[in-house]
Parts: C-alpha cells; sequence; structure tokens
C-alpha cells in the first residue's frame, strides 16, 4: 500500500515569499490522515521548507537540510546544494522518495533526489500530486491578479489544486520566511 500526498506550493511576487501545503495524507484509496504538517521553518523563522513523499524520508531529509544550514552559516542555496550532493553521493540517502522546497527572504529552490537543485524561472516552485495544478494556477495569479500577496497567491492556488487533485485538501498550512 503506497502512501500518496501532497502538494506543496512556494511563491515569490513582489519582494515577499510564501510557501504553503495542504494537510492530507493519502494511503491507497483512503485518506489516512487529513492536517499533516508538511511546512517547517528552520533558522529562528528565516528559513522555511515544505517537503512531498515518504514521511520518514522527508523528515530525514529535513534534519539533513537543516545540518547543512548550521554548517553553512544559514546559506540556503549552499546548504541546498551541499544537501544534493550528499544525496545523490549516499547509497542510503540515494534510496529516499521525497523532494523539498526551501526558501529564504531572497531565494525559493526545489531540492530532488537526482541531485538537483532548482530556481524556478517564473518565481513558482510546486511538488507533489497536485503540483501541476497549484503551479498554473499560481502563475495564472501572477499574471492576472499581480495586486495580491505571495502568502494571498499560494493560498488561492492550493484551493484551486484542491478542487481538482484528489490527493490534495483544503486544509492549508502557509508561511512566510522573516
Amino acid at each position: 500500500m503506497r502512501i500518496r500526498s501532497t502538494t506543496v506550493l512556494g511563491v515569490r511576487h513582489n519582494g515577499q515569499i510564501a510557501l504553503g501545503a495542504d494537510g492530507q495524507a493519502t494511503m491507497d484509496k483512503h485518506v489516512a490522515k487529513s492536517n499533516v504538517r508538511k511546512v517547517r521553518k528552520l533558522q529562528d523563522g528565516k528559513v522555511v521548507t515544505g517537503f512531498a513523499g515518504s514521511t520518514a524520508d522527508a523528515f530525514m531529509l529535513l534534519d539533513k537540510f537543516e545540518e547543512k544550514l548550521n554548517g553553512y552559516g544559514g546559506q540556503l542555496r549552499r546548504a541546498a546544494i551541499e544537501l544534493a550532493k550528499e544525496w545523490r553521493k549516499d547509497q542510503y540517502l540515494r534510496k529516499l522518495e521525497a523532494m523539498m522546497v526551501v526558501a529564504d527572504k531572497d531565494e525559493l529552490l526545489i531540492i530532488a533526489g537526482t541531485g538537483d537543485v532548482l530556481e524556478p524561472d517564473s518565481d513558482v516552485a510546486a511538488i507533489g500530486s497536485g503540483a501541476m495544478y497549484a503551479q498554473a494556477a499560481a502563475l495564472a495569479l501572477k499574471k492576472h491578479a499581480p495586486h495580491l500577496t505571495a502568502r494571498q497567491m499560494v493560498e488561492e492556488a492550493l484551493h484551486i489544486a484542491a478542487d481538482i487533485c484528489i490527493y490534495t485538501n483544503h486544509n492549508l498550512m502557509i508561511e512566510e520566511p522573516v
């Protein structure tokens, strides 16, 4: 039985960054939990992270990422690159099935187990089952509703994704780095 979840979305807009996720975890064809906390703050709120994939794997990566942040003085990009390198090289880590979106007040990145650290061209980063729905909605909001804040865009785009994706719900958690 495979546990499926989630939708994580980060948006950078008008100098602001917001990162949010829904709260659903699905096991096979059933909702196992509806209020999973998939977004976390690190470094006294200066960094926010969101994860998709196996929960145990995601927490392992979150711990590793926090170690890298501490080891590199809170430098988001450097910590992300070092995590991706270790994730790709380490025999155990390579088997982990998860992805992360990470952000500070200046940068928004996607970290994948393939060794990739991606900075999205459009200032919209999305991962998980409903990623493409949330990304499409966020891109439309950036283009047609530029008066909205990054937080408002994340909230509305995740609600749109939840209306479409059966693995995404409306129990949202949204954080912004300080």
